[in-house]
């Protein structure tokens, strides 16, 4: 499917829905990640990947306020596919933010089993260097005595454009609810370098591949839909608020078929004490 090509007047609801209080945004995700890294479970080191795009830059730079800068380590992990543009600005973002920085490349690691599946294709190559990827930062974590911090952004994560149990993994997650407009807002607002804001978003695994290629639809108009829908609005609604039948359904199919992904794994009950089906936290309710 080609790419849907973004038009530049949204409707006033979708503008109001997805403007961003910057200023109050960084302040509660900073004292997030405060209170359930350090509060909640005492500790005082944030372990981060750092790909070279702008959502691992800004939750980077939003635990290197929560946190300061001497007490986040980033991690490139490149694999032999990677861009040198991706690994250059990872550099220039964390020397930005002053935070730790560690090379540790995956094609060893990726290479060593991929090199048992001849026929393996693009897809399941980078769910491979996803869940590599996933292992160093649990493995560095353990080591630093820290936490691995989540860089996944609302939109993706309603479209299931990751890999399961690997790209969702850390346990605190500051970008979870930003779409991503809202996330190249705030990144402009905390000054994460131009050079990573402007570019666009990739997985760095093919030459020319981009995450809105995948798509079929630019990450400006599938917020817009994605923001109705969320708002209570049935498809035929958002239909009747100037957007493309066909868009609005893209973008419907892709949360409805990803549903699965965003939650936990599905256990069979066999009592009234079920962890999470039944039995909950005072915090869970």
């Amino acid at each position: 499917m080609s790419l849907t090509i973004y038009r530049p007047a949204p409707s006033k609801l979708a503008e109001r829905l997805l403007t961003l209080n910057c200023e109050l945004a960084e302040k509660w995700l900073v004292e997030f990640l405060r209170d359930e890294v350090v509060r909640r479970r005492k500790m005082t080191q944030a372990v981060i990947g750092l790909s070279g795009g702008i959502d691992s830059a800004l939750s980077a730079a939003l635990a290197a306020k929560a946190f300061g800068p001497e007490n986040v380590t980033c991690i490139r992990m490149p694999y032999k596919l990677s861009s040198n543009e991706s690994l250059s600005h990872a550099e220039e973002v964390a020397m930005a933010l002053g935070v730790n920085l560690e090379t540790i490349p995956i094609t060893d690691m990726v290479d060593g089993f991929v090199c048992t599946q001849p026929e393996i294709d693009g897809t399941r190559l980078g769910n491979v260097c996803a869940r590599c990827r996933m292992v160093i930062l649990f493995d560095q974590a353990a080591r630093l005595g820290g936490l691995p911090i989540g860089t996944g952004n609302k939109t993706e994560r309603f479209f299931g454009y990751y890999t399961w149990h690997a790209d969702d993994s850390p346990p605190i997650n500051p970008l979870g609810d930003l779409f991503k407009s809202q996330v190249w807002a705030l990144s402009r607002y905390m000054s994460i370098p131009e050079s990573v804001v402007n570019k666009a978003p990739t997985a760095d695994l093919v030459k020319g591949q981009t995450d809105e290629g995948d798509f079929g639809i630019s990450y400006r108009l599938a917020d817009e839909i994605l923001a109705l829908l969320t708002y209570g609005l049935s498809k035929e609604q958002v239909v009747d608020y100037g957007y493309h039948p066909e868009e609005v359904a893209l973008v419907f199919g892709k949360v409805a078929r990803t549903h699965w992904k965003r939650r936990m794994p599905t256990v069979a009950m066999l009592s009234d004490s079920a962890i999470n089906e039944y039995f909950l936290r005072p915090v869970d309710f």
